[in-house]
């Protein structure tokens, strides 16, 4: 399967600032990349690639004052399946956890387990632990919240999305995530690419999607509280431990958001670029190409 993937993002700064972009392919994706635009913006920019410390790539550059679009278009190759279900995966002891799993067993910014820890024991201390007590989370969690964009708001914890019961998918993944960790459950936040493949297209305007990924016997598996069923075609772009970590643009100083467009769906032919209906504007001189 293939899948056509990208952004185009603008802001507008009343100063020059300086701000990360986090919106590349994680690392684990790139091979699949059939063809990209590489990221541009206009005006032309120089931006300089690191990796943070979960092994996201992300952009460093200076907007300018006035406006500022970031724009990426891209091809990767998906193996076409569903999300991994392991119903007979359990969990793995304490002291036999990998230690780079040991970060997300502890509380962060959106997900206060210190705050949830009595509800998490409450609800699903009695479960047999492993894959089924995970999804009894998602399950919860699903039926809790409301979902509905109206609702969004950047500083709802997960303590309050339990509380308030409305939120939209960060609130979902970050309540899963904040249960899991009570009960001694490896689990991070996960932000990327989820567009309707083989589910009923949803009419709303395309959006970055977060679901969460739990450390079970046999390594990381995906959840997805808010869909809570399956998918088809995630493209991850960026882990960590809530969305603190992986925001995807930090200005260090104000801006105000002036364009926020997403796209991804199945490309149904092999790429050619001069088929493609989303070419970059690699002729225009303003935009930056960056790989």
């Amino acid at each position: 399967m293939l899948i056509r993937l990208g952004y185009e993002i603008g802001i507008s700064c009343p100063q020059s600032t300086p701000m990360v972009v986090s919106l590349d392919l994680h690392p684990d994706r790139r091979a699949d990349i059939r063809w990209q635009s590489g990221v541009t913006s206009r005006p032309m920019l120089p931006m300089r690639t690191y990796m943070d410390q979960f092994g996201n790539r992300c952009r460093r550059l200076v907007a300018p004052e006035g406006e500022l679009i970031v724009r990426y278009d891209a091809v990767v190759e998906d193996g076409g399946e569903p999300d991994i279900v392991a119903e007979g995966a359990g969990e793995v002891p304490i002291d036999q956890l990998p230690p780079e799993t040991l970060i997300y067993l502890l509380g962060s910014r959106y997900c206060e387990t210190d705050h949830l820890s009595a509800v998490a024991w409450k609800l699903f201390g009695e479960m047999k632990p492993g894959w089924s007590r995970v999804q009894a989370i998602c399950d919860f969690v699903h039926d809790r919240i409301s979902f509905g964009y109206g609702y969004a708001r950047s500083s709802r914890s997960a303590s309050q999305a339990f509380e308030e019961r409305v939120g939209v998918c960060r609130d979902f993944a970050h309540l899963a995530v904040t249960l899991c960790r009570a009960l001694n459950i490896p689990a991070r936040y996960a932000t990327g690419y989820l567009g309707d493949i083989n589910v009923p297209a949803d009419p709303a305007p395309m959006d970055f999607s977060a679901w969460f990924e739990v450390y079970l016997e046999g390594g990381w598996y995906t959840f997805d509280a808010r869909h809570n069923i399956p998918r088809t075609g995630r493209v991850v772009v960026a882990r960590g431990r809530d969305a603190t970590d992986v925001p995807i643009l930090h200005t260090f100083g104000p801006h105000k958001l002036e364009k926020f467009e997403v796209w991804t769906y199945e490309q149904m032919a092999e790429p050619m670029v001069a088929d493609l209906r989303r070419a970059p504007r690699t002729a225009d001189s303003t935009y930056s190409l960056s790989a």
